[in-house]
């Protein structure tokens, strides 16, 4: 089974470094590493052409944001398996791959997740939050649930059936993929219960107030345009389970 391992990147040369060598140190033999780039300006592609023919697909031009550049990754992929990986994370163990194509040989599942540490922007042994995924039950996106995106493998027959990150959601645009392969969708998806991905603190969506607001408005029109129904506190409750990753 080949894994196509996707990273975005835009202006990331002080960590894109850190990203491949985490992408590049895993044991599994069978791994496509593709880097889609926004034309950084700041040494990222310096830095990717320094690694060769280690990298698989190198792709470097003007984008749409992260999530046209994650489906342009997704379009060039040729693995049974995709992960995306951002350029600010790293994968928390040589033999994560491993584990998750373990998982996935099995007909049984369309994808997987797993656990995510929020660490240090500047401080990668530092933990700031810990995302503890769960067992997925039927039914928890109603309860605010959601699996850590950076964690997510799915197979590649699952994009091709079911779509591609819309681009007109914002930050929410995974929210909303996931939200419907996963609850729309149905697709059986597997529980690896370990941290898979450690990401470094301050993402776009919750930097501020104002972007907080921006996420629930366009989590909200993710689910009318599934023509879904959440319950009332559905999307109150996906931004306070936040709260408990602190603790």
């Amino acid at each position: 089974m080949k894994v196509s391992i996707l990273t975005v990147v835009y202006n990331g040369a002080a960590t894109i470094g850190h990203c491949i060598e985490s992408v590049l140190g895993q044991d599994y033999p069978d791994i496509e590493y593709i880097i889609v780039d926004g034309n950084s300006k700041d040494g990222t592609q310096e830095i990717v052409r320094s690694y060769g023919d280690k990298i698989a697909r190198f792709l470097s031009e003007p984008d749409g944001g992260i999530y046209d550049a994650m489906n342009k990754g997704i379009q060039l992929a040729t693995g049974d398996v995709i992960g995306i990986l951002n350029a600010d994370d790293f994968y928390a163990y040589p033999s994560v791959v491993s584990e998750v194509a373990g998982v996935l040989a099995s007909s049984d599942f369309d994808a997987s997740y797993g656990d995510l540490e929020y660490i240090d922007a500047n401080d990668a042994t530092v933990v700031r939050r810990k995302w503890v995924s769960g067992a997925y039950k039927v039914g928890a996106f109603l309860n605010g649930w959601m699996p850590p995106h950076p964690t997510f493998f799915v197979k590649k027959e699952v994009y091709n059936t079911h779509g591609h990150f819309r681009l007109d959601l914002g930050s929410a645009a995974d929210y909303e993929l996931m939200l419907r392969f996963v609850h729309r969708e149905n697709i059986k998806l597997a529980y690896v219960p370990k941290v898979l991905v450690k990401m470094r603190a301050g993402g776009v969506s919750n930097s501020t107030f104002k972007n907080r607001v921006a996420a629930n408005r366009n989590d909200r029109l993710a689910w009318k345009i599934n023509n879904l129904k959440p319950r009332f506190y559905t999307l109150w409750l996906k931004p306070l389970r936040k709260i408990i990753q602190f603790i």
